[in-house]
């Protein structure tokens, strides 16, 4: 429960920052805060008004009761989250960007919600990380087993590794911003958030959604495969399509910026 004294949207840490007639809602993902998006931020705040956020395991949140174990047991939770957050601060439409678990959380908003979104913007997003018989999601479920041990055996050893698998490694001070993002997480919040993202399956979502959706999948992405972004498109009920960004890793919005703007530019019709 949010405390009496704090909004949601300033327990989210909620801003708003630019000018033009659309806003952008820019939603990180595991692991990381609002400061994901710095390097991106100011050629969007130049043409769109910018909603900034922190989920509520983020590090960056001071509240800890902002998390809710059960409520946050599943995407529906934190898709109720950001509706009210959306609702509190009157916005009436807008054009979502979310990166890896928030693209899903956003489709599911959408479902409940469709007023509140002109579009969705996917980022190395996927509905499951999980293999099956007809699905490459990338990971066996052994796989899981094993990272799910690791983070429950050492927390902090696998945050100071893992960024360097996700990220390329030509960009150190990238993998040193994803590492401080994710050792700023409490353990006690970050394992349970982490086993629920890479367990869940969300395939049957995608029927549902008629909002517009671009995806744009890293084109060599260890956590989300290509085929993902195919499969996501196939499946999504309105009107989507894939832009494959050229680049190493799962954070296009660290490594590959300018190109995910070059992206971004032709989709929304700016110019950097």
């Amino acid at each position: 429960m949010v405390t009496q004294e704090k909004s949601l949207s300033e327990a989210m840490n909620a801003r708003i920052i630019g000018s033009g007639t659309d806003l952008i809602v820019l939603a990180h993902g595991y692991g990381t805060d609002q400061s994901i998006w710095d390097k991106i931020l100011p050629p969007l705040s130049q043409h769109f008004q910018v909603l900034l956020f922190d989920w509520s395991f983020s590090g960056a949140v001071e509240d800890t009761s902002l998390f809710d174990p059960v409520k946050h047991s599943s995407y529906d939770g934190f898709a109720n989250d950001l509706i009210s957050l959306l609702d509190e601060l009157n916005v009436k439409s807008s054009i979502f960007f979310g990166h890896s678990m928030s693209g899903l959380i956003g489709c599911i908003a959408s479902v409940k919600r469709p007023d509140l979104f002109k579009s969705l913007v996917l980022i190395a997003a996927s509905p499951r990380y999980m293999n099956a018989d007809d699905y490459e999601g990338g990971f066996g479920e052994s796989d899981i087993d094993d990272l799910i041990s690791i983070l429950k055996s050492n927390y902090d050893a696998w945050a100071s590794h893992f960024p360097s698998e996700a990220i390329d490694a030509k960009d150190p001070l990238s993998v040193e911003k994803l590492r401080g993002c994710l050792k700023r997480m409490r353990p006690e919040v970050a394992i349970p958030v982490a086993e629920m993202v890479f367990r869940s399956d969300y395939r049957n979502v995608l029927e549902k959604v008629l909002t517009p959706c671009t995806i744009i999948q890293p084109s060599n992405d260890k956590v989300v495969p290509n085929s993902v972004a195919y499969y996501m498109q196939k499946n999504i009920k309105g009107k989507s399509t894939v832009e494959i960004v050229e680049m190493d890793g799962h954070f296009p919005q660290l490594t590959a910026h300018l190109h995910l703007l070059d992206v971004l530019g032709g989709v929304l019709g700016f110019e950097i």
